[in-house]
This record gives structure tokens, sequence and C-alpha cells, in this order.
């Protein structure tokens, strides 16, 4: 009997270890960067940057919100479920109206383990040189001679 209630302990504890090795299940969303930089760019330049991910894990990816931090960043994602294996992306738009030095931020609610995720955008944004008057008959060909 004493070998009996030795070998169940046994086996109860290796259940237990097995059960604690082996990964989570569900999906996962693994972004190639979580940061974009627009560098510095003119006024009124591409709006859109992109952030690439993969569901890595074994259960469909829903992301359930995609919020930018104002009204000046505008994230748009994909609505149907990512599968495993999948890859898809999350477009960010800003104003590039507003000059100046930026960094916003997108807070993305995901059916993850983690509560939400959020990706950053900086750059800046320069105003367009002014053109200065060129005098007439400077710059240009030369009549020929």
């Amino acid at each position: 009997m004493k070998q009996f209630l030795t070998l169940l302990a046994f086996v109860v504890f290796g259940t237990f270890v097995a059960n604690a090795q082996k990964p989570a299940g569900g999906p996962v969303m693994t972004l190639e960067n979580t940061t974009v930089d627009y560098g510095v760019i003119e006024k009124g330049a591409d709006p859109i940057r992109i952030f690439k991910f993969t569901n890595t894990g074994n259960e469909p990816l829903i992301i359930k919100t995609a919020k930018g931090s104002c009204g000046c960043t505008v994230p748009t994602y994909p609505q149907e479920p990512i599968m495993p294996g999948e890859a898809n992306k999350i477009e960010v738009r800003y104003d590039t109206q507003r000059v100046g030095a930026f960094t916003k931020t997108v807070t993305l609610t995901t059916n993850e383990g983690e509560a939400t995720r959020t990706l950053t955008i900086k750059g800046e944004v320069k105003a367009p040189a002014t053109q200065e008057n060129v005098p007439a008959g400077t710059g240009g060909l030369h009549g020929g001679k």
C-alpha cells in the first residue's frame, strides 16, 4: 500500500510539472516594431505609417479597439480576426499640417492576455521654406551668346 501511495504521489506531481511547462495558448500579437519615427518631414507630407504584425499564437487574434492619443492621430486596424500565422497591419495617419515636433501614441486593446499595447509615432513637421523673389534675368540661359 505504501508503494502505491508513493507511486500515486509521483504521478500527481509529474502531472503538475508537465502542465506547468506547457506554453499558454491563445493569440499572440508579434509586432515588427512598436515605434515609428517619421523623421523630419515637410508640412503636408505623406501622413500614413504602418505597423506590421503577425499572430504567432494558436488562436485567432482580435483587435477590439485602437485609439489615438489625440484627434491628430487616427489608426485604422483590421476588423476581422487574424488567424494563427497570419500577418496584417495597423495604419496610423498623423495630421502633417501641424508644424513642430510630435510624439503620439495609439493604444490597442486585443483578446491577448495583456490588457493593452501601446504603439508610438514621433517626428517633426517643418514649415515649407519661403521662396525669396529672384530678380528677372538671373539664372537660366543667357541669350545664346
